[in-house]
């Protein structure tokens, strides 16, 4: 009943995202569309809500590629209300934004994977007097996008998947992908899995759940670096999406935002009755069960990858947006804060189901605008 509860109360989240998202029509730093007459006016509405306070520069900031879509979002209301701040986000991947921030590189870093100890105890050396502290601002399912001509639909579970991505099972008519499709025309197609060459916190999330699910099948650690052997690697959400799309027998793993323009994903195998797909919907239910497990000021998150219930997509990842608690630069503090509390903010949340993510829950992200107020 819990997660019931709060999956209508994120679903609610979702309905404002379609009222409140009309001026995203493109939301890819790759997308070309323009915007309508009705997105201009949401626009400005918008951005007439974006309160600016003394923000002024450039804030830098870097990592996480699979929030890029939301930051692009997000950047494009921002800097139409506050025109004397220039947001400038690099995807480059959670492990190196994480490390330019505790080399004081950054204003903030966004991380799929929230800090390691050793990490924040590196941030102290930058937060004067404080430390890094995880914010979780965006949620989403991460999506296993495949390319097997004339399979359109495929269920797979996590000992397949773990036995796929750690080259144990080599073509798409193995016998264990075929007793999960029985319907399906499975190809003798050489299998060409794709994993990411950057330290990334999707990999650090695909990887927790092998593990979580398939523990008998995926033996390896985990973390941001990919560990098993075998497959092919690329840079990036965005550049393991492309070689899904050029590659037949490809499958990889990324964020939902980026499996688009006609590429199938895998309904993932779980406890509940029904397999259950890569959907907002679905990965708000599993995230609305997601524990606060930082102490202080953190607002880490503990996930929970083998959900039972009914409609639970079971890997998700939460993009943690990293900021000194204290001790943030002074002349970039006041755009980091108004930053920050324009995309916690209700608006800056409703934008992300039409940009392929989810929202926070409402408990959890009442938290968060909390600590950004608290900032300094």
């Amino acid at each position: 009943m819990k997660l019931q509860r709060k999956n209508r109360r994120a679903l609610a989240l979702g309905a404002l995202a379609v009222s409140g998202a009309l001026a995203l029509t493109a939301c890819g730093s790759d997308d070309t569309g323009g915007n309508s007459n009705g997105g201009d006016a949401s626009a400005t509405a918008q951005a007439g809500n974006i309160d600016c306070g003394d923000a002024k520069g450039q804030l830098q900031a870097s990592g996480s590629s699979a929030q890029k879509n939301a930051i692009d979002a997000w950047v494009k209301q921002y800097a139409a209300a506050c025109k004397g701040v220039q947001v400038n986000y690099n995807p480059t991947g959670s492990g190196a934004g994480i490390t330019a921030f505790t080399q004081g590189q950054t204003a903030f870093a966004g991380s799929d994977s929230a800090l390691k100890p050793e990490e924040i105890e590196a941030s102290k050396k930058i937060c004067s007097g404080g430390q890094g502290i995880d914010l979780p601002m965006v949620g989403g399912p991460i999506a296993i996008g495949y390319n097997v001509p004339g399979v359109d639909t495929l269920v797979l579970d996590a000992p397949t998947l773990a036995k796929i991505f750690d080259s144990k099972i080599t073509k798409w008519n193995d016998e264990a992908i075929a007793k999960l499709n029985p319907d399906a025309k499975l190809p003798d197609l050489k299998i060409q899995a794709f994993h990411r060459s950057d330290e990334s916190g999707t990999t650090d999330n695909f990887t927790k759940y092998l593990k979580a699910a398939a523990p008998d099948d995926w033996k390896y650690e985990g973390g941001k670096a990919w560990q098993a052997k075998g497959g092919q690697s690329a840079p990036q959400s965005a550049g393991v999406a492309q070689q899904v799309k050029q590659t037949s027998g490809a499958i990889s793993y990324m964020e939902l935002s980026y499996a688009k323009d006609g590429m199938n994903t895998v309904s993932l195998k779980t406890e509940a009755a029904e397999p259950v797909e890569a959907t907002i919907e679905n990965a708000t239910a599993a995230i609305g069960a997601a524990k606060v497990v930082g102490t202080g000021k953190d607002l880490a998150l503990e996930l929970d990858y083998t959900p039972e219930a009914d409609g639970a997509y079971p890997l998700v990842l939460v993009t943690y947006e990293i900021v000194c608690d204290k001790g943030n630069k002074a002349d970039t503090l006041p755009a980091t804060k108004s930053f920050l509390n324009y995309i916690a903010s209700e608006d800056g949340q409703g934008l992300l189901a039409d940009a392929g993510y989810a929202p926070m829950p409402e408990e959890i992200i009442t938290k968060v605008r909390e600590t950004i107020s608290s900032l300094a």
